[in-house]
């Protein structure tokens, strides 16, 4: 299943991951493409193709192997092998002469990207970007390595010497590769085959996720794991959840000090906010300065949660501080929101982010001190040379301690002043292409964080996002687009888009009680089913069922830094299930729960995306419906009441008394009876299928949702 053995003595190319990750007259095809990170490429000599039946073709009639390159806009690994390998005269002469090679931007296509690193894991290696795989014209991988330099070192395979040896195997033994190639296919085939067993969700998962968690969890610095730290901030929802149903202290106490650490540390941008991608060390200190927009949604997610579980408002106020860098540096004009920023500016990694102490000094004079001091500056630098590994000066600011109210005050305006200084500089590049799994996410954030925290200019920037993937991204046939950018839309969408984009639209709805959202979302719903659906088992397929035909049809379970479409469909179905009282949406939420529990229970931790769906399967669930005139005083302390507390298993409707015959009816039926009573905003609050007594007192409401 491995070529690497054929590569002879002296060639041995370890699959590393480091987790990430010209002239007009030079441009190859990729000039022509959408894509940032394909557009970065379109100058190198390498004469990349898109991915695409042309390039299949050539391969076919030239008789060559495919090079196949992953990677994505802000992944630094893949800028450093662009600029070594890419952009080189002789690894491009090499690589011309040997193969035809496909560029992919795994964030346009995560199809292929998620294909081509299956293939990778079963290789048996440490896999991230950039991924570079060889394979026949087929599409039959039979090589695969992440970051290769130029020049062989210490035992490294480089380019230089790696090309033609890969040639040469392709030309003198052919009848092996083919056999290599066809046995991977094969183990390809077989995962992806119908027909696998499915496991009903226990309610036993839940305890072991936790106990697992707790095993990995670093009780000094937050987070779970050492070196590098991401932060996995499906772990942290999971675990709110789960101390809301145990009372396990030790839940909130992983969560609410993996939050602050984390908040401290240079893994946050404590001048222009947001957070990077992930810290290389266990403290949060040293980050790979990429901002990924998805990070931004997870983690408002779980601040804001942590706010409505503790009511600590250093919760609230992370959370309000990254939707501010994400309105001000991450939305477009149109009203979608834009993917990444990198990590390298100038050529350099983090160098937008870093300052040397005498440039503090400089920007805020005899004020320089106390931030000096406060954010570990150091005459010599916290920050070294990434090639020499020697300190240059270069600082990252970061906190060891909380600051205290005041000091936080007194520190704003010296961070607006450091803000306007760093804003000069030449700034890591944008990629601004809008992707519509990403935005349903961000929605979905921006959606929640406006109604906890009382903020309507993120409840604004949500609909304004939702507007536009639905007039923008959505076809007559109601299907979605993947990626638009530059007034482009393009890209069959994918099981995420969908997914992802119902999440949002359901928090949307909870938000503005705007029935168009929910019916939005059951639509998309039914697209979802109709195109992603299995016939015979459950779960949904990654790609449509009319979509590009690739090796194999695959069904993705797995986490890494999102959640898994098919884990957060379930938490989807079920809630749209409650929402509209429709039984088929419950059992399609349960068949998907059995497909995915096949995997949960080998090892829950690994799955805690999926482990929020069958949180809320297993209960207790609340369906609240709030009647009243919707601008009416009590109407509104009734909302408020019940958006301060933390109760994530329950769906809210809202049905104003002053309609004759409200749109939600039509979407939620049982709602058709219920009415105010004796004209005051009245609560009807079931509770796992059973359902209480009317009451227009909050206390009353709250104490029924707060029984466990």
């Amino acid at each position: 299943m491995n070529v690497l053995p054929l590569l002879g003595p002296g060639i041995a190319l370890f699959l590393i991951t480091f987790f990430p990750c010209d002239t007009m007259a030079r441009q190859n095809r990729l000039a022509y493409e959408q894509s940032p990170y394909l557009l970065q490429h379109k100058d190198n000599p390498v004469d990349w193709y898109p991915w695409g039946e042309e390039a299949f073709a050539r391969a076919r009639e030239e008789d060559k192997p495919i090079f196949l390159s992953i990677g994505y806009s802000t992944c630094h690994w893949c800028h450093v092998m662009e600029h070594e390998s890419f952009e080189d005269e002789g690894v491009a002469a090499l690589m011309n002469d040997a193969f035809v090679s496909i560029k992919v931007d795994r964030e346009e296509r995560p199809d292929i990207d998620n294909l081509y690193m299956t293939v990778c894991q079963m290789m048996g290696g440490q896999c991230g970007w950039p991924l570079n795989v060889v394979m026949t014209p087929e599409k039959k991988p039979f090589f695969v390595a992440t970051y290769i330099p130029r020049e062989t070192r210490f035992g490294r395979a480089g380019m230089m010497d790696l090309v033609p040896r890969l040639k040469q195997v392709w030309r003198e033994r052919r009848r092996d590769v083919e056999a290599s190639a066809e046995e991977i296919a094969g183990v390809l085939h077989k995962m992806a085959a119908p027909g696998r067993e499915t496991s009903t969700p226990d309610p036993s998962w839940l305890d072991m996720a936790f106990r697992q968690l707790s095993d990995r969890y670093d009780a000094r610095n937050g987070g779970f794991g050492t070196a590098p730290k991401f932060p996995s901030p499906q772990n942290l929802l999971y675990l709110l959840r789960y101390w809301k149903r145990s009372g396990e202290a030790k839940a909130l106490e992983m969560v609410t000090h993996t939050l602050d650490r984390m908040r401290l540390g240079g893994i946050y941008d404590h001048v222009g906010f947001g957070f990077h991608r992930y810290a290389t060390d266990a403290t949060w200190t040293l980050p790979h300065f990429e901002k990924m927009l998805y990070d931004q949604a997870l983690l408002t997610m779980a601040y804001t949660e942590a706010f409505q579980a503790t009511r600590l408002d250093p919760y609230a106020r992370t959370a309000r501080e990254i939707m501010t860098y994400v309105m001000r540096d991450m939305t477009a004009p149109e009203g979608g929101f834009y993917s990444a920023e990198d990590a390298d500016s100038e050529g350099e990694e983090g160098k937008f982010y870093v300052w040397t102490e005498a440039e503090l000094r400089e920007v805020l004079g005899e004020e320089a001190e106390a931030v000096i001091a406060r954010f570990n500056v150091d005459a010599t630098g916290n920050f070294h040379d990434e090639a020499s590994r020697q300190k240059t000066g270069a600082n990252i600011l970061y906190l060891g301690e909380p600051q205290e109210d005041a000091e936080a005050r007194r520190w704003e305006a010296k961070r607006a002043r450091l803000f306007a200084h760093r804003e000069k500089r030449i700034h890591p590049g944008k990629d601004d292409k809008v992707l519509t799994d990403w935005n349903g996410l961000m929605i979905a954030a921006m959606a929640q964080a406006g109604r906890v925290l009382d903020a309507p200019e993120y409840t604004d920037a949500a609909v304004r996002a939702a507007g536009f993937i639905l007039a923008r991204m959505r076809r007559e046939n109601g299907r979605l687009w993947h990626r638009w950018r530059q007034g482009h839309a393009g890209i069959e969408g994918h099981l995420d888009d969908y997914v992802f984009m119902v999440w949002g639209l359901l928090e949307l709805y909870e938000t503005t009680f705007d029935p168009a959202y929910l019916e939005a979302a059951l639509a998309l719903t039914e697209v979802q089913v109709r195109y992603f659906g299995s016939e015979t088992e459950g779960g949904f397929f990654f790609t449509p069922e009319d979509g590009e035909h690739l090796l194999v049809r695959q069904k993705e379970v797995n986490e890494g830094a999102l959640p898994s479409g098919n884990g957060i469909a379930v938490l989807n179905l079920l809630r749209l299930s409650r929402l509209t009282g429709e039984p088929t949406l419950a059992e399609q939420a349960a068949k998907t729960a059995a497909y995915v529990g096949s995997f949960v229970e080998r090892m829950p931790s690994a799955y805690t995306g999926a482990l929020l769906g069958i949180d809320f399967g297993v209960g207790p669930t609340y369906e609240v419906v709030i009647v009243g005139a919707p601008e009416a005083a009590d109407t509104q302390a009734m909302l408020a009441a019940l958006r301060s507390g933390y109760v994530p298993g329950k769906v809210v409707l809202f049905r104003s008394d002053e309609e004759a015959a409200p749109p939600i009816v039509r979407l939620a039926p049982y709602t058709t009876t219920q009415r105010a009573l004796g004209g005051k905003a009245t609560a009807y609050v079931c509770e796992n299928f059973v359902c209480n007594r009317p009451t227009t007192d909050i206390g009353t409401m709250k104490a029924l949702l707060n029984r466990r």
